[in-house]
């Protein structure tokens, strides 16, 4: 059943947005734009102002300066129950002694909306738990209360829903099966979706956008794919997925690439991949990108060679092995080798070259305080 004609996303503004709390700055200046019908996620460790942004779109604080507009109009003074946004939370707050239609009509019953339950039956339809429609919320499962929580949400019709760490209570395998239905719900109805996540696998699943947040302020922001594929900066490097970074003096360069020397090893990265080009630079690259070899190779110019090393420690985690290759003068080297049969080497303490394409490599905007190769 497709919603979209009684739903309708509104795009989102921050301006400027400041909040300052006794002591300290929870959210800097922040500007940003979110296009009506996407699913954005808000993604950052504990303390970096994504739960204060949430908060201050839903009207629970007021910022120290600066404008919210949702749809083009101006809300930053507008009280929360006069806004067009609805929260999921990551307790789902159904009332007990209520019917899970009964729970999912309760707002609409408190501003008298004609038709209830008939609303409420939608909702559900939406959600897939129609038949689930007399239980009471002790009955379902933690997804099943999820879903409730959501059509609670929905069926008021909101501009904009504001989802904040709303899987954080499912276990793994729930929580992975509720994000392929959160994102399938939110394209039927073409609402516009702000998530607030610290987990870097949930953003990356979902959202079409993802800005990623540190100290009260927007990192980087893009899409997922780009985001690690790309990273600007250390903490974004490492906080998305893991990163091995390498510091050197750029000490090289050609029309297409610049190089770093590394411990007297020659890493290079490609111009368009690197937002700095002179002086002291961290180059990295994904441990998935690397490979190691057991023997010396011959590359040409479009690799970059390491090496030689020990692998120190090996860990299994089901779809790949984890090495870790400590290389003199270096550092430590993390390489993901897929589980495709047979493993490469599979024992501690041999003796390996660490390899991967130039293309493959990034250069970020500043330099990370620890470091491979610093």
């Amino acid at each position: 059943m497709n919603q979209n004609s009684t739903f309708s996303g509104a795009d989102l503004e921050l301006i400027d947005v400041r909040k300052e709390f006794p002591g300290f700055t929870a959210l800097e200046d922040m500007d940003l734009k979110i296009p009506a019908g996407q699913f954005f996620a808000l993604l950052g460790p504990s303390g970096c102002g994504k739960t204060t942004t949430l908060r201050l779109i839903a009207g629970l604080d007021e910022p120290t300066k600066g404008k919210i507009l949702l749809g083009g109009k101006d809300i930053t003074n507008t009280k929360p129950h006069e806004r067009p946004i609805n929260t999921v939370f990551q307790s789902y707050a159904l009332f007990p002694h209520m019917s899970v239609l009964e729970n999912v009509a309760f707002g609409l019953r408190q501003r008298k909306v004609a038709d209830p339950l008939a609303k409420a039956a939608d909702a559900l339809k939406l959600v897939q738990l129609e038949h689930l429609s007399a239980r009471r919320p002790q009955q379902l499962s933690g997804g099943q209360q999820q879903r409730v929580a959501l059509a609670r949400a929905l069926v008021n019709r909101p501009s904009l829903l504001l989802l904040d760490e709303p899987l954080g209570a499912l276990d793994l395998k729930l929580r992975r099966e509720m994000q392929i239905e959160l994102k399938a719900i939110q394209v039927e109805v073409g609402l516009t979706f702000l998530h607030v996540t610290h987990d870097q696998e949930e953003a990356m699943d979902m959202a079409d956008t993802v800005a990623v947040m540190n100290k009260g302020r927007i990192e980087q922001m893009g899409a997922p794919e780009a985001l690690y594929d790309r990273p600007k900066t250390a903490f974004v490097a490492k906080f998305l997925g893991q990163s091995n970074l390498f510091i050197g003096n750029v000490e090289d360069e050609n029309a297409n690439t610049i190089s770093i020397n590394v411990a007297g090893n020659k890493i290079s990265v490609p111009k368009a991949r690197a937002e700095k080009h002179k002086g002291k630079i961290a180059i990295g690259v994904r441990p998935e990108k690397a490979f190691f070899h057991e023997e010396e190779p011959k590359l040409g110019a479009g690799y970059n060679l390491i090496g030689p090393g020990e692998i120190i420690d090996i860990r299994f985690t089901g779809v790949s092995n984890q090495y870790l290759i400590d290389i003199p003068k270096i550092g430590e080297i993390t390489v993901f080798a897929q589980n495709i049969g047979k493993s490469p080497v599979t024992q501690v303490g041999q003796k390996v070259w660490v390899s991967w394409k130039v293309e493959h490599s990034f250069g970020l905007s500043d330099l990370p305080e620890k470091t491979t190769g610093a």
